[in-house]
């Protein structure tokens, strides 16, 4: 079993993230502002959503995207989930919705293309993330997971923007799924891995395999 936990590992790894986003974010700063500017005309709010997540050993952090949702989502989300009990169902057991009635039109297109994503290269800079790793989980997920030893593996390290869930499935995936998909990657993390996660991550996007 690999665990990514040595000092040397960790620093290798850093200076492949920080050399990266540095270049990814020169080159997409276009596409920053053409992203908000549609955002805006298509719905009321701010550009950018940030929501709490959990990073390296569990500590929160305000994950990045471009907001893909109506203003009042939670109002949208509880509404349609006490009318629609198979919508009901579908949350509880993948905290995710394939026809969420919260995403704007924008949205959908951002969602399916990952473009939503791209603010979080800010959170890579930062230290919070990394180009490649677990994914990032909401807060409420930690609820019922105590004694799951894989969902914790998945916090030893900086959650990624893109994964082995993430080329894997994405979301036709369930939670499970995801949970040993992330532990899989910390347990075999390898440089060479990272390349060629990032390489699956841009033809899984153009494909737009398991994306909504």
């Amino acid at each position: 079993m690999h665990l990514l936990i040595f000092h040397g590992q960790q620093f290798l790894k850093r200076i492949f993230d920080l050399t990266l986003s540095f270049l990814l974010l020169t080159v997409s700063l276009p596409f920053f502002i053409i992203i908000a500017l549609l955002t805006k005309l298509d719905s009321r709010g701010p550009v950018l959503f940030t929501q709490k997540r959990l990073g390296k050993n569990g500590k929160e952090f305000s994950c990045l995207k471009f907001r893909t949702m109506v203003g009042n989502a939670g109002d949208v989300l509880r509404h349609a989930l006490e009318k629609d009990q198979a919508l009901r169902e579908e949350w509880e057991i993948n905290f995710k919705l394939k026809n969420d009635p919260r995403v704007t039109r924008v949205g959908s297109f951002l969602r399916k293309t990952s473009l939503d994503e791209l603010p979080q290269i800010i959170n890579v800079l930062r230290g919070e993330m990394s180009l490649v790793g677990p994914r990032p989980r909401p807060l409420y997920e930690l609820e019922g997971q105590k004694g799951n030893d894989m969902f914790y593996v998945g916090l030893t390290v900086r959650p990624g923007i893109t994964g082995l869930w993430q080329v894997s499935g994405r979301n036709d995936l369930d939670f499970k799924q995801r949970i040993l998909l992330d532990a899989m990657y910390v347990q075999n993390w390898s440089l060479k891995l990272d390349f060629l996660l990032l390489f699956k991550t841009i033809k899984v996007v153009l494909k737009q395999t398991g994306a909504y």
